[in-house]
């Protein structure tokens, strides 16, 4: 991380980002299929468990974003469930110094695409959450395996016979 200005500032590359990597990987959309999280949070596991996407991603049928769970959520389940396992102890850590989980998104369009995205009617739409983070139930800690271009939502909006129109998704 660069230093900060004499003036107590951010030291910046360009207005809009750090350094000159980050403009680069921005501006070609180079994104990580991986990122590294606060926590090693199993998808597997909980969805082994029978707990569904809706149980952490509180939001994701009530507006545009599906939210990540935080400290609180977690401990709903774990403040009596696997107490005694380090992550446990971690996350509880957290909850008591009021810190909260950095989440890190995984998915997610650029300022520069311009896109509207928003949960909740493509949930309501019978739209699987699989459909555009994968198969969960295969992942431990999330990772994106889909690339949600403009080809993978035209030819998703096609086939299920919803809008095409540029102002449903762009503005």
């Amino acid at each position: 991380m660069a230093q900060p200005s004499r003036w107590g500032t951010p030291s910046v590359f360009t207005t809009a980002h750090r350094s000159a990597g980050e403009a680069f990987r921005a501006f070609f959309d180079m994104r990580p299929d991986e990122v590294d999280q606060p926590v090693a949070f199993s998808h597997q596991l909980h969805l082994e468990k029978e707990l569904v996407c809706t149980d952490c991603h509180e939001g994701v049928e009530r507006g545009p974003v599906a939210g990540l769970p935080s400290v609180n959520t977690c401990l709903i389940c774990h403040s009596q469930i696997a107490t005694d396992r380090p992550i446990i102890q971690e996350i509880t850590a957290m909850q008591e110094k009021g810190v909260d989980l950095a989440w890190r998104r995984v998915y997610g369009y650029t300022r520069e695409a311009h896109v509207r995205f928003e949960h909740a009617p493509h949930i309501r739409a019978g739209v699987d959450c699989s459909t555009c983070h994968g198969d969960m139930k295969q992942q431990t800690v999330a990772r994106r395996v889909v690339e949600m271009d403009m080809a993978f939502c035209v030819n998703c909006h096609k086939a299920k016979q919803a809008s095409n129109d540029c102002l449903t998704c762009h503005f």
